[in-house]
């Protein structure tokens, strides 16, 4: 947030009943979880994620509280919604929802019905949203193509699949849809990933316990290549910023590192799929930062693809997917 309180676009309520007309056919299609409004499209004071019935509000500038509430009651006629949750996203939001969580994150709706817990379908594929929950509520709706790729590709080789920093094991469940034989999950938090086996259940995947590993990645990924066990995917979608027992995370400054840890457990033959959501990074220098990283694993790499972000984010720059080929 920008400390400056900031008015609303005259024309916002317009804005937002052209900006859902656009998406009006992705429901139609199997996808009720979905950016409704993006930053692009309000000039960076806020977004609208829609999960079923229910709208997500986040708020990148500082709004008068009456105009937080004109707002919602904007977006939830302009999408037809029972409940509207806000969001308000410092620069620092991670660190911050941990001081000042109830002010970020309100439990509750600032306008309409509760909604704690809501099934949405991507592409058919069911997952639980809590809107309330937290600032992240569950997925992010700007890796969906980045899930159907993963769906269209985890039989690659033997089909196995390592996803690290699954947070709550989108990337995992599209996997096992896929065809793949065994999905490893990493993720920090066991909470997040026994939300992940609430995933798996909606689809009726069956895993066992120990693919739903609870540690550090960097720690994992080091295990994983003493143990000589290698992956024919491997997933790496981290945060670009994070505190870290050994220290910080800077995705500008580590991504290297982590893609020589990943290339690493990758088979020969096997595909790296590398994420980085980071405005202040080109693609271009992402590109580098896997040159630098995949040669220091003793790896050669071809760029196979750069997956492009859905419909609900126009001229959106900010997500680079990026497909590696492994020799």
């Amino acid at each position: 947030m920008t400390g400056e309180v900031s008015n609303l676009p005259a024309n916002f309520e317009e804005l937002l009943a052209d900006a859902w007309a656009a998406r009006a056919h992705l429901p139609a299609s199997g996808t009720t979880f979905y950016r409704a409004v993006h930053t692009t499209e309000t000039g960076g004071l806020f977004c609208v994620d829609r999960a079923g019935d229910a709208g997500i509000l986040s708020l990148y500038a500082d709004l008068w509280p009456a105009n937080e509430q004109r707002l919602a009651e904007a977006c939830a006629r302009a999408g037809q919604l029972a409940g509207v949750y806000l969001k308000r996203r410092p620069v620092e939001a991670r660190h911050a929802a941990n001081v000042a969580r109830d002010l970020l994150t309100p439990p509750g709706p600032v306008w309409g019905e509760a909604r704690p817990e809501v099934t949405v379908l991507e592409e058919g594929v069911p997952f639980l949203i809590r809107p309330g929950a937290d600032l992240s509520v569950g997925l992010f709706p700007d890796s969906r193509r980045a899930r159907q790729w993963v769906r269209e590709h985890a039989n690659h080789q033997e089909g196995r699949v390592l996803n690290t920093f699954s947070y709550t094991c989108g990337f995992g469940v599209n996997a096992l849809l896929g065809g793949a034989t065994n999905v490893k999950n990493v993720d920090q938090s066991r909470k997040v990933l026994d939300w992940g086996q609430e995933n798996y259940g909606l689809s009726g995947l069956d895993a066992p316990r120990t693919d739903f590993i609870s540690g550090d990645v960097f720690e994992w990924l080091e295990h994983f290549r003493r143990r000589g066990q290698l992956f024919d995917l491997v997933i790496l979608d981290p945060p670009s910023f994070a505190r870290k027992k050994s220290g910080v995370w800077r995705a500008e400054r580590d991504y290297a590192r982590l893609a020589t840890l990943a290339a690493k457990v990758t088979a020969p033959g096997g595909l790296l799929l590398a994420m980085l959501n980071h405005a202040g990074v080109s693609p271009v220098a992402f590109d580098r930062m896997m040159e630098v990283g995949l040669p220091e694993a003793a790896r050669r790499g071809r760029l196979d693809v750069r997956l492009q972000l859905g419909e609900d984010y126009p001229q959106a720059r900010h997500l680079k997917a990026h497909v590696w080929q492994l020799d």
